[in-house]
């Protein structure tokens, strides 16, 4: 019977050892760690944008009427003087008519106006000598100096005559010549906006009829950036940016322009950061969604620090470890974490750039905390119903 006894003691003894050991163990903190790698780090400024030509010309109408022919269509290419359509000439070229008439009687009435003035003129001469050797009354000779004068202002006046149908056929070859849209530059339409039988009206406004891209190989992507990365950007800088229709390539441009003008949305303001983009193989095109990584710096070949090592802290409840200041890493010393100071330069969101600080290339250091942290030990009762 003592053995047993015995027996059941030393088993339960080592039993309430071995569960101390397990509980021991499973209380040692754990963590997840990251080496200390040679890398590059690329510090950048993201924006989203849209893409667009360099040079967007609106072509228009300055006349009033029903579209007869459109010569151009969209992604045609035009050249600079080409017809790529035409507004109804008829009431133009009649009134173009009518003022050239008016222009040749205008001119008429010039010559007989000239032809009066001369015999008036001669009139009034033959009464001079006359009245001279006083075969004529003053009355007479005044008559006819009256009517000289008469004729001469009438003179001017069909001179004014002329004038002013000339500049009303003038006006009326510019209404006619403009019937014929032209192309105002080199490039492809990129939108058409009006069909064959359309009445345009140009009373009020100029209507838009094509939308011609100056130079697709050439574009420009404005992106807004926000005024608390602003002030790092300047002209001259790289830029890397994809689009959604070529996910997978990395298209590249230059900062061309910071413009100062403000925008402001819902007490958001941000600003237009224009960049230049070559497009030799015109697989942007105008209205494509660009994501933007504005370039600041590049370093290469350098030790670099998962941010996520740099936020790491361990139980708050160790106030020395709490009270410590600066950037830092931990590592793990005989089983329990150690903060080494470190000074980090440039990051790219996810790794950070190391300047100094007691580390070297491929040590361990901590990531992020295994251990769930405990719960409280709450007294189980009655559930209430």
């Amino acid at each position: 019977m003592k053995k047993i006894l015995t027996g059941i003691v030393i088993t339960i003894v080592l039993g309430i050892t071995a569960f101390i050991l397990l509980k021991n163990k499973d209380d040692e903190p754990k963590f997840r760690t990251e080496k200390i790698m040679r890398g590059d780090v690329t510090a950048s400024v993201t924006a989203s944008g849209t893409v667009n030509p360099v040079t967007t010309v609106l072509v228009g109408t300055q006349v009033s009427g029903t579209v007869k022919n459109i010569y151009a269509d969209f992604n045609s290419p035009v050249k600079k003087g080409q017809l790529i359509a035409q507004i109804d000439p008829a009431v133009f070229e009649a009134q173009e008519e009518q003022a050239r008439a008016n222009l040749l009687s205008a001119k008429a009435n010039l010559e007989k106006s000239e032809a009066t003035l001369l015999d008036a003129k001669r009139i009034m001469e033959r009464n001079k000598k006359l009245f001279a050797e006083n075969f004529i009354s003053k009355n007479d000779l005044d008559t006819s100096e009256t009517n000289y004068e008469t004729a001469k202002a009438q003179v001017s006046a069909s001179k004014a005559q002329v004038a002013q149908a000339e500049a009303t056929l003038k006006i009326a070859e510019t209404n006619l010549r403009y019937t014929r849209i032209l192309s105002p530059v080199d490039g492809i339409v990129v939108s058409r906006n009006v069909d064959v039988g359309q009445t345009v009206a140009a009373s009020f406004q100029t209507p838009t009829l094509f939308t011609i891209a100056q130079d697709l190989t050439k574009m420009q992507i404005d992106t807004n950036v926000d005024e608390a990365d602003i002030g790092k950007v300047s002209a001259g800088q790289n830029v890397e940016f994809n689009v959604d229709a070529y996910p997978d390539i990395i298209f590249k441009g230059k900062v061309s322009q910071v413009r100062n003008a403000p925008i402001t949305i819902q007490n958001v303001v941000t600003y237009d950061v224009v960049i230049k983009v070559d497009n030799p193989e015109l697989k942007l095109k105008p209205g494509m969604t660009a994501n933007v990584s504005i370039v600041l710096s590049i370093k290469k070949d350098v030790l670099k620090i998962s941010n996520a090592a740099l936020r790491f802290s361990p139980d708050a409840k160790d106030k020395s470890r709490a009270q410590q200041k600066g950037k830092g890493v931990w590592i793990i010393e005989n089983k329990t974490p150690k903060r080494i100071p470190a000074a980090v330069g440039i990051s790219d969101g996810n790794y950070s750039e190391l300047l100094s600080g007691e580390i070297r290339e491929g040590q361990e250091i901590i990531a992020e905390s295994l251990t769930k942290p405990k719960e409280n030990n709450r007294p189980v009762g009655p559930r209430m119903f």
